[in-house]
């Protein structure tokens, strides 16, 4: 006897329709063949089907099994087939008939009680599912329910163990699909800035940084609030979409970092990773490839305190993914893509010790140790962080003030309200904001008048900036041009864009 029964395996943050094929026939001595490339954790499936079956007390067929996993070149991996395999045994044992399966796909991992575990990825198949005319509905674990359902053009029916399974495919006990809500209310943000004290320059910096989706990178001695600031920034950033939310909970689904139960994600990322981090645990990768921290932090905040300590082959492997918005993997078997669209927020100190040009405490590095400290933040990366601020120490009468600052709300008022100008002014291309510009788009969007340019030209002749950051100052006065409803840039956004930049050489200056 034969059974087809329909799977799915994520490749990336995608997916693709895996048949599993059962076949039971008689023989002197039974046994248990799997094909298709299956991984050490798909073959073990054998033994999590059988005791669950026992367990559930159901039979186990005393024949011989072959299961082929198709497409038989595609190499396949995880537990998530577990589920479809025991249906396809459980067809054998004429439990379940062809018309039960037909139009239905299963994802899930058993438990020896029989009981459905959660899998990765479950968003992700129901996404690539949603375009299968022929699916008509998704079963998978019932922890995975909310996540899957997020795509609402087809049937999720979440599923807590094998005995519930069989019942709502024979019809005695129908499992209701699972509808999404959509996009959950954000979560109330414990993190304000209303909490920070002084730092308006830095403040304004961070403003301008979620306005126009701009990486930032702040200097100043331990202490003064770097990393306080940047915790803050997801709180100031635009809401998620849907679209998103839908993009970015399928990355941390397929990470494994997704709370089993959870929908979508409502907030936006933040990810702060210790400086021992490697290459592939900041960008991805591994024998089965998985999404790294740039990717993790796709939509949201990749913060990189001390960036100095972080070994400079790390740092400089960002810069592709800063850039382009995407990581490539490439391996033997294949080539996988994750997004990693993400704000960069650094912090370090201005020396090894931390307090050059601190007016209250000494500095005790020499000039070659600065040189050496601040070196191992190559050019060609700081030209592709948009602004550099300057966190100075805070004053007594900082530290003991009671007055509260502006909260992160009235902040963020005022970004989304410049993030809808740049989603009309792109609204023809897949352009979001002003960080993501072209040099095509500066030419349309960025236009100086005559007293503008040669403030911008001195500026340029002054700082030895180069071409890469002349158009990072266009992009963060077009920003902050939005932030003052200008449409045009005025000498006064220029002076401050440029103002962001200059930090760039008065500290990294050889």
């Amino acid at each position: 006897m034969l059974a087809k029964v329909w799977s799915a395996a994520t490749f990336g943050i995608d997916a693709v329709r895996i048949t599993i094929e059962v076949d039971a026939s008689r023989g002197e001595m039974p046994r248990f063949t799997m094909v298709g490339l299956p991984d050490a954790a798909v073959r073990e499936a054998y033994s999590r089907v059988r005791s669950a079956l026992y367990n559930c007390g159901l039979q186990f067929p005393n024949c011989n099994l072959t299961v082929n996993l198709s497409p038989a070149d595609v190499k396949k991996e995880g537990s998530g087939f577990d589920l479809p395999i025991a249906v396809g045994i459980l067809h054998a044992s004429e439990l379940v008939r062809d018309e039960h399966l037909e139009g239905r796909v299963f994802v899930g991992e058993l438990s020896l009680d029989g009981t459905l575990a959660p899998v990765r990825g479950a968003l992700s198949i129901t996404a690539a599912l949603a375009r299968d005319a022929s699916v008509r509905e998704v079963i998978v674990p019932a922890a995975n329910a909310n996540e899957a359902a997020a795509v609402e053009s087809v049937a999720v029916v979440g599923v807590p163990h094998l005995p519930a399974l069989i019942d709502h495919l024979r019809g005695e006990s129908i499992i209701d699909r699972c509808v999404s809500s959509g996009v959950p209310e954000e979560p109330v943000e414990s993190a304000d800035f209303a909490e920070v004290r002084g730092q308006a320059q830095a403040k304004r910096a961070l403003e301008v940084a979620a306005a126009g989706g701009h990486n930032l990178l702040m200097i100043g001695p331990p202490g003064s609030g770097k990393t306080m600031l940047a915790r803050r920034l997801p709180s100031i950033l635009p809401r998620l979409s849907l679209d998103e939310s839908i993009e970015t909970t399928k990355i941390h689904s397929v990470a494994g970092t997704l709370a089993p139960g959870s929908g979508l994600l409502a907030r936006r990322p933040f990810r702060a990773p210790h400086h021992t981090i490697s290459n592939a645990g900041l960008v991805g990768g591994g024998s089965n490839p998985r999404p790294g921290e740039v990717s993790l932090a796709h939509h949201g905040v990749l913060f990189l305190d001390e960036m100095p300590e972080f070994r400079r082959d790390v740092l400089e492997v960002m810069r592709q993914p800063m850039e382009d918005g995407f990581v490539t993997i490439s391996r033997a078997a294949r080539t996988l893509t994750f997004p990693s669209r993400f704000t960069l927020a650094g912090a370090l100190n201005p020396c090894p010790c931390g307090y050059f040009n601190d007016i209250r405490r000494q500095c005790g590095c020499t000039p070659q140790q600065i040189s050496r400290y601040l070196a191992r933040i190559s050019g060609p990366l700081l030209d592709r962080i948009d602004l550099q601020v300057e966190v100075p120490a805070l004053t007594t009468a900082e530290i003991s003030s009671a007055t509260q600052g502006e909260s992160s709300a009235a902040i963020r008022a005022r970004v989304e309200s410049a993030r809808v100008i740049q989603r009309q002014r792109f609204r023809r291309s897949a352009i979001q904001c002003n960080a993501e510009m072209s040099s095509r788009h500066l030419r349309s969007h960025c236009q100086l008048d005559a007293p503008s340019r040669k403030i911008l030209e001195q500026a340029l002749d002054r700082l030895g900036l180069s071409a890469r950051a002349y158009d990072r100052i266009l992009k963060v006065a077009r920003t902050i041009a939005d932030l003052a409803s200008s449409e045009t840039i005025e000498s006064a956004h220029l002076a401050e864009a440029i103002q962001y930049r200059a930090l760039d050489r008065a500290y990294f200056r050889s």
